[in-house]
């Protein structure tokens, strides 16, 4: 399976394996390969994890802590303390090890719990520091993705020009077409 990942952030790039989750709620993780291929696409390390159904629930379930953080935070709510647990839970293992090899190269290597580990901890640097302030919801409504906007005013609407953006470009041409019949 092919990931989007242009939120910003990895720990929002893995929030959003769930697709409007308002409303038709479309589960990118099926299946534990789907979860390999995500932690693949993202570079976090090196080596392709072989996840189980276990780790696969265990993934999902922090996805969704993650996910929930990030929404109370820009609805201005309380984080729920289970949520604030399990990602603190998670962000106490180590993470994946860095290390210089002898071509100048980074190597990062590591399981599911340093993956989980570092996604966790993402969140935490994402909320502790200036991207915080850059935080945005996508403006398609059925769209539940969350990004970091870095463009240059400040002004990103749309979480990915493919998908959304699209969508509402071509919605505005069709209306202004409309409109000048």
């Amino acid at each position: 399976m092919q990931f989007e990942l242009v939120a910003g952030r990895p720990v929002l790039d893995f929030a959003a394996t769930v697709a409007e989750r308002h409303t038709t709620r479309v589960e990118h993780l099926r299946s534990a390969a789907d979860l390999a291929d995500w932690v693949e696409q993202a570079g976090l390390v090196d080596r392709r994890l072989r996840p189980d159904d276990g780790d696969l629930a265990r993934a999902v379930g922090l996805r969704e802590a993650l996910f929930a953080v990030v929404s109370a935070v820009l609805d201005g709510t309380a984080v729920s303390p289970q949520d604030r647990a399990l990602v603190n839970a998670a962000a106490a293992h180590p993470g994946p090890t860095l290390q210089l090899a002898a071509d100048g190269a980074v190597r990062r290597t590591g399981d599911l719990d340093a993956v989980l580990a570092f996604l966790a901890r993402d969140l935490l640097d994402l909320l502790g520091g200036p991207d915080r302030a850059a935080l945005r919801r996508c403006a398609d409504p059925a769209c539940t993705r969350v990004f970091v906007d870095q463009s240059r005013g400040h002004r990103r609407r749309w979480c990915g020009m493919r998908g959304c953006g699209d969508r509402a470009k071509a919605a505005a041409y069709r209306q202004r077409r409309r409109a000048a019949t």
